[in-house]
């Protein structure tokens, strides 16, 4: 564990500078908006931006770290954040807003896609968990200390914009220095959305409806703290404590999915989501303390939900498939992150604010339904889909927003994976057969398909 920190800590660094700026720029665009009175419909199309943008460069991502490498394209997008972040202060037109929040949100899903693959590619495969858990830690460490600047910092005009302009340029700074040599180029994920859509049907449904719940929760819960009649401050610690609750509910997650059903656990965390947001749906106005105490409860089974549904999504399907299966929740999620806002910023509007965890308790209750009919689909497609399995590790500390760069179907990791060659006794000869080799003159093409089909036996 020491080791992981101590070689990774430049990345972790830059992670937690840059989602100290994410975190505190989604609030302070919500804040801002509220402040002038803007729509919630308006502002839930922003933050619908930001995460259409997310989705589109996890594409532009692939591309750009292939052509220019890891530390060119993180410098790239950080600069052009930084600038998206200023125009901020130069136009308070909405439209030119939208764009930039498109920008901001394409750029930051490559370099979610930089540091993951980087992380992927450096660490060895028995502490990858470590890494990646270390990895979240500083997300959210990051994301909560921007809310706590926020309550340091009060003011909605331009100092506030020039802080989170310098988290992303003094981001660039550890990732620039650091030593530990260079991530290899990554290679596209295929998307195979419709084979998906035919065989986890309600996984991807699930995985929309997160996305719904977390997308809404970062746009429009400052929005629904401000109707609240909340300072600034308070607003802050309100995010902050909803935020910090998804960190430390990491780890008793992880413990608890790797000895209990997941498909029960998924019902239970979705059934006790939905109950606990009802008291701030339905009662207009309640104590400060109360709603830290709720909303601390809420966040960490809203930031949990993600985590469960991919350990499932991953426990129904082949391991060949998994790099394409991140790929597709990704965009699962990315969809659902962008319809809530619009959809909650509607309603908001004519309703008022409690309708966002009217909301939560909605979404709670469809992935409660959900969740009670995956185990049919889970005993279908094992019966019909019995492929060789590698072993991987699996990590429940994955991003909401983390790119399809699964480390286990490397290359050099699937030859790794492989067993040693086999030892064939021959009449007067001993032949070492490689998998996918004949080296016998006399075999024939079933030996040569024989000796194959024994280099990929099940683990």
């Amino acid at each position: 564990m020491k080791k992981a920190l101590g070689v990774f800590f430049p990345l972790y660094t830059t992670t937690m500078i840059m989602l100290l700026g994410s975190g505190l720029l989604t609030t302070y665009i919500s804040l801002r908006l509220a402040a002038v009175n803007v729509s919630g419909a308006l502002i839930g199309a922003i933050i619908a931006a930001n995460y259409i943008g997310l989705v589109i460069g996890g594409k532009v991502g692939h591309f750009l770290i292939a052509r220019v490498g890891h530390i060119r394209a993180y410098v790239a997008c950080a600069g052009i954040i930084t600038a998206a972040v200023l125009t901020h202060g130069l136009t308070e037109f909405i439209p030119v807003w939208v764009v930039l929040r498109l920008i901001i949100g394409l750029c930051m899903m490559c370099q979610y896609m930089v540091l993951e693959s980087w992380f992927n590619d450096q660490a060895e495969p028995n502490q990858r968990g470590v890494v990646f858990g270390f990895y979240m830690a500083a997300s959210y460490l990051g994301m909560a200390l921007g809310q706590i600047v926020l309550m340091l910092q009060p003011d909605l005009g331009l100092s506030s914009l020039l802080i989170i302009a310098l988290c992303f340029s003094l981001c660039l700074v550890p990732i620039a220095l650091t030593t530990r040599s260079h991530a290899q180029q990554i290679s596209p994920a295929p998307m195979e959305l419709k084979f998906f859509i035919g065989s986890i049907p309600k996984i991807l449904l699930s995985t929309l409806v997160v996305g719904m719940v977390v997308g809404s929760f970062y746009g429009l819960a400052p929005v629904y703290s401000s109707l609240q009649s909340l300072s600034t401050q308070q607003t802050g610690l309100f995010m902050a404590v909803s935020i910090f609750a998804g960190l430390v509910a990491q780890l008793p997650l992880s413990w608890l999915s790797d000895r209990y059903n997941r498909t029960v656990l998924m019902r239970i965390n979705a059934l006790l989501l939905a109950l606990s947001a009802l008291p701030l749906a339905i009662w207009p106005h309640i104590s400060f303390h109360f709603l830290l105490a709720i909303g601390f409860i809420v966040g960490m089974l809203q930031f949990t939900l993600y985590p469960l549904v991919v350990a499932l999504a991953n426990d129904l399907i082949e391991p060949e498939r998994r790099v394409s299966l991140a790929a597709c929740l990704l965009m699962s999620f990315g969809v659902g992150a962008s319809i809530g806002p619009l959809i909650v910023g509607a309603l908001m509007q004519p309703l008022g604010g409690n309708v966002l965890y009217a909301f939560f308790a909605l979404c709670g209750l469809m992935m409660t339904f959900l969740g009670s009919t995956v185990k049919k689909d889970e005993e279908q497609f094992v019966e019909d889909a019995p492929l060789p399995h590698i072993a991987m590790p699996d990590s429940l500390m994955s991003s909401p927003l983390s790119p399809a760069l699964n480390p286990s179907f490397d290359e050099h990791m699937i030859h790794e994976s492989m067993p040693a060659p086999e030892v064939i006794q021959e009449p007067h000869a001993i032949v070492v057969s490689e998998p996918g080799e004949n080296k016998s003159g006399n075999k024939d093409d079933d030996d040569d398909k024989g000796s194959q089909e024994k280099a990929y036996t099940m683990v």
